[in-house]
């Protein structure tokens, strides 16, 4: 067993053996489990784990990819919220292929790739070579992915989609203010740019990039922002604000989200999923009894089936291919990936992160 306490990474040699072993025994395959030590400190164990110690399903899968999200990095600290129950295995996304299957909806062979429902929270998750879920939370690998491009896009690229087809459908066919996104250079942020830019017959106003990061300026304009802005560039604590966006997809709540629905124009809507700098909204009705501003409010955990078919449409039709090989795309394996918890919570991890979990 490897035990990890805090962020400490363990040796490399030792987590190569367990893994080979944990092959080796055939019934057995490797996981990465978090416990929570006497002194509420994170321990990390990489070892062999047998599938009846993972959560119940009607559905094995042989894992080759999953993601560190947001949630992932609070589990992988104990922040509260996450994880009911430990010791868990994290890991709210997924993808690889049926290993074996009790339900007619998949057989042996097939490409899956599953987010939310619980999964890395409740039910034990992605963190592993091998994982056994519901038949319902799995969806076919859409064409022209393969496992490690849909967790390249994962949780945070699927609703990213899932605000921008929201958006979509509140604003009209073109709009000539630019939408805002902010959390820009996050996991969210940085594909909701890129899906907005390719739409830019829609949205004609252009993409304006929030960020903390002056440094990502120019990445964020590669993605397709028309212009990056700070955070101090659109904070206000005004009740409104002159109108300077059709809309926007918040990641980060708190006072961004209040100041994006400032400065909102009349009828315009913002898609907001995230709470990075807070869960609270401090806000006025004036945006919405004054402008007919909409709050759309986005949950990828439990979204219907079509909304996530329409959503990974359009990621395999409307993403450039180099955003899912290039700079905004970390890959760390499996022993590695609790030493990128604490710097995605605080804001210094670009893109996103893909986890091999050796599960090919």
């Amino acid at each position: 067993m490897i035990a990890r306490r805090g962020l400490r990474v363990a040796g490399a040699a030792l987590s190569r053996r367990l893994l080979s072993s944990a092959a080796a025994a055939g019934d057995s395959f490797a996981a990465l489990w978090v416990d929570s030590s006497e002194d509420n400190k994170p321990v990390y164990n990489l070892r062999p784990t047998a599938i009846d110690e993972l959560g119940e399903g009607d559905v094995t899968v042989d894992i080759e990819y999953s993601s560190l999200n947001y949630k992932d990095a609070m589990a992988l600290t104990l922040r509260p919220g996450v994880v009911r129950k430990y010791p868990m295995v994290p890991g709210i996304d997924l993808a690889g292929t049926v290993r074996s299957s009790d339900s007619d909806a998949f057989q042996a062979g097939d490409r899956v790739v599953l987010t939310g429902w619980g999964v890395g929270e409740q039910h034990t998750g992605g963190y592993a070579a091998r994982g056994r879920f519901r038949s319902e939370w799995l969806l076919p690998l859409p064409e022209g992915l393969s496992a490690r491009d849909a967790m390249a896009i994962g949780t945070g690229g699927l609703t990213a989609a899932m605000c921008v087809n929201a958006l979509s459908k509140a604003l009209p066919d073109k709009v000539e203010r630019p939408v805002a996104v902010s959390g820009a250079s996050g996991g969210v942020g940085s594909f909701a740019v890129a899906l907005l830019h390719a739409k830019a017959a829609q949205f004609a106003g252009g993409v304006a990039a929030v960020t903390g990061r002056a440094s990502n300026a120019d990445w964020l304009r590669s993605l397709g922002a028309t212009e990056v802005l700070s955070r101090e560039d659109v904070h206000t604590t005004a009740p409104l604000q002159k109108e300077q966006f059709c809309g926007a997809v918040d990641a980060v709540g708190g006072g961004m989200l209040a100041s994006l629905l400032a400065r909102t124009q009349y009828g315009g809507s913002v898609a907001a999923c995230g709470l990075a700098e807070s869960p609270s909204l401090a806000t006025s009705v004036f945006p919405f009894i004054l402008r007919g501003v909409s709050l759309l409010g986005i949950d990828s955990v439990r979204a219907s089936r079509q909304q996530r078919l329409d959503a990974w449409s359009l990621l395999a039709t409307s993403l450039p291919a180099d955003m899912l090989a290039g700079p905004s795309i970390t890959e760390v394996p499996l022993r590695d990936v609790s030493g990128h918890a604490e710097p995605l919570i605080e804001g210094r991890v670009r893109g996103r992160v893909v986890v091999a979990t050796g599960g090919q």
